[in-house]
């Protein structure tokens, strides 16, 4: 069983940034692609950054030149970087492996940009 643990959600200024981070159970973790999801109120849950095994990363329009997703695979964790927050980022960030045709997700963490 796959376990997702993400921290570092919060509240946040205009402007300002937060790095998330997820924590992955299991094994072999570095052989997996890591995605980062969000959902804000009312509106469907849209992927935000997702990172190859290779480390090859992927963005959202919305997220290209604020946020940057990483992993270090020692620690079994998949970071997201976001800088330059706006209102519209608020939303639960979950993150996200498919690992053996099965979909795995956190819990999620709140962001909330507010001023």
């Amino acid at each position: 069983q796959v376990q997702l643990v993400e921290s570092g959600g919060g509240l946040v200024q205009p402007g300002g940034s937060l790095r998330l981070s997820c924590a992955s159970s299991g094994s072999r973790f570095s052989i997996y692609s890591m995605n980062w999801y969000r959902q804000a109120p009312g509106k469907q849950r849209e992927l935000v950054a997702g990172i190859s095994s290779l480390g090859i990363a992927n963005y959202a329009d919305f997220a290209k030149g604020r946020f940057t997703i990483s992993r270090d695979n020692a620690k079994n964790t998949v970071y997201l970087q976001m800088n330059t927050l706006k209102f519209e980022d608020t939303a639960v960030y979950y993150c996200h492996s498919r690992r053996g045709g099965s979909d795995y997700w956190g819990q999620g963490t709140q962001v909330t940009v507010s001023s």
